[in-house]
């Protein structure tokens, strides 16, 4: 198996990770974890996971939610693309949640390396 697919051991609570991954309010437990820089590696695995997830949702929101409200045009159009991004936000948080529950991988292609990347050196 290879690092990116490792699945989680015994010893990491599970509960833990599955309150980072709660969307929106898992951001601020994972950014304190972050913080203290303690933890396992999987803990600090999701809470970076957790805290990218959240930023770009955020980030997207306010963008599309201020293009709405200025363009004429295109306003039911970002609307409706506002609410398939936080649909799918949400979605992704609790399939996460459940592959946490049954003892899979929490990683994301591409994205899981984004955040270590842009997280991991500021936040470890």
């Amino acid at each position: 198996m290879t690092n990116d697919q490792s699945p989680i051991t015994d010893a990491t609570p599970k509960l833990q990770l599955v309150v980072y991954l709660i969307p929106v309010i898992g951001f601020f437990p994972a950014l304190w974890t972050l913080y203290r820089r303690q933890g396992s590696r999987e803990q600090l695995s999701t809470s970076r996971l957790s805290i990218t997830l959240a930023f770009t949702w955020f980030f997207t929101y306010i963008l599309l939610a201020t293009g709405a409200a200025t363009s004429d045009f295109f306003t039911l159009r970002l609307l409706i693309l506002n609410s398939f991004l936080t649909s799918g936000y949400f979605l992704v948080n609790v399939w996460l949640i459940f592959r946490i529950i049954q003892g899979k991988s929490h990683r994301l292609p591409g994205f899981s390396r984004f955040a270590e990347r842009v997280l991991g050196k500021y936040m470890s």
